[in-house]
């Protein structure tokens, strides 16, 4: 009896209209019928996206599917625009900055019903703004989420992780979010690579003690990792009057199997050689360590630094050292990137571009593979 009825609620809905099409139905995407990508926030109306790399990915069988974006309060400021990316089986077929309150993309059409994998991923950062997943409209009689992999990743970092710049190779070009793209970032193509599910907690120009400076004179309090890890996100924008960093990020929505930590970059800026600045990165670095072990309490921890400047890795090792010293937990490990070569290029305010952002890749997963045995 109730697989009848099942069959006949399908049925109903499949039901084509006076003109002949099949009828849509509209879901509103939550944890329930999509998989979260990232840290998101399900609303009555939405999926708050946040932070790069944070969407949702879902199945359907359907003739048609398009999805509909909502921005946030700088869906008006050019430079500061959410850009996002919508897949289909692995293709992309939107790339497009939110320019407007609401914008709906059709992003399948196809004459018989086929089953297609959907993705929606936040391309720019978190702290210029945010957007939502506001509505999915198919004429499949549901959206499914896609199964978890086997594996999972979460990255702390910086604009390196966000991919800074790297849609535009030219050093002397500023920063903007039509030029971020965290797909062609290290962090998203090792996650790739390994068949794993990951999360972004990464923020350009942001670090441990301080972030950049440009002069060094002194620190950048206000633009630090650990003020935000804990939460949803940071953003000087704000999503239907509310902003990420008043939302409390709940660590049982994602398990990282392997934390990967790359934040020095922005210290360096104020740090430089002087010793007692470097201590203070170390003992700083040290205490955000138990902060992630705290929240992730399993997972492997992997400490990085090196591709826009290596100077601050002797100190990344120290934190290490002392943690392990401190706690007992040898759960944790290091690694050394080779910094970016001018043979390579440089992207925007001389970030990595995609080449150096490949080699970082491929020297993170061999780690990997070694430190997971995965």
């Amino acid at each position: 009896m109730k697989a009848a009825l099942i069959l006949l609620l399908c049925l109903l809905m499949a039901i084509p209209t006076a003109n002949g099409e099949t009828a849509m139905n509209t879901f509103t995407p939550n944890w329930n019928n999509v998989k979260p990508l990232g840290r998101t926030k399900p609303l009555e109306d939405s999926l708050w996206l946040c932070f790069s790399g944070s969407g949702a990915e879902f199945t359907a069988e359907c003739t048609r599917l398009a999805i509909t974006m909502a921005g946030d309060s700088n869906v008006n400021d050019k430079s500061n625009q959410t850009r996002i990316a919508i897949e289909v089986n692995g293709q992309r077929v939107v790339d497009d900055m939110l320019d407007a309150a609401e914008k709906t993309y059709t992003v399948w059409e196809s004459e018989a019903a086929q089953p297609i994998t959907v993705r929606v991923i936040k391309l720019s950062e978190t702290a210029m703004s945010t957007c939502g997943i506001k509505a999915i409209a198919t004429d499949a009689a549901a959206i499914q989420p896609t199964a978890k992999k086997a594996r999972a990743i979460e990255f702390i970092g910086d604009s390196i992780t966000c991919g800074y710049g790297v849609d535009d190779e030219d050093a002397n070009h500023p920063f903007s979010t039509s030029t971020e793209d965290v797909t062609r970032a290290y962090a998203y193509k090792t996650a790739q690579a390994l068949d794993a599910d990951y999360s972004m907690v990464s923020i350009s120009g942001y670090g441990i003690i301080s972030g950049y400076t440009g002069t060094g004179e002194s620190k950048v309090t206000n633009q630090l990792i650990p003020t935000y890890y804990e939460k949803l996100g940071f953003s000087y924008g704000s999503y239907q009057g509310e902003t990420p960093a008043n939302v409390a990020w709940d660590f049982s929505a994602y398990t990282p199997d392997l934390i990967v930590v790359n934040l020095g970059t922005n210290d360096d800026s104020y740090t430089g050689t002087d010793p007692e600045r470097q201590e203070d990165y170390r003992a700083s670095y040290t205490e955000f360590l138990k902060v992630i072990r705290r929240n992730n309490p399993d997972a492997t921890i992997l400490c990085t630094l090196g591709i826009m400047g290596d100077r601050l890795y002797p100190q990344v090792k120290n934190a290490v050292a002392a943690y392990t010293e401190e706690t007992g937990d040898t759960n944790i490990g290091c690694l050394k990137f080779d910094v970016q070569s001018p043979a390579d290029g440089y992207a925007a305010d001389w970030h990595p571009t995609a080449a150096t952002h490949d080699k970082a890749a491929e020297k993170l997963i061999k780690r990997i593979q070694q430190l997971m045995t995965w």
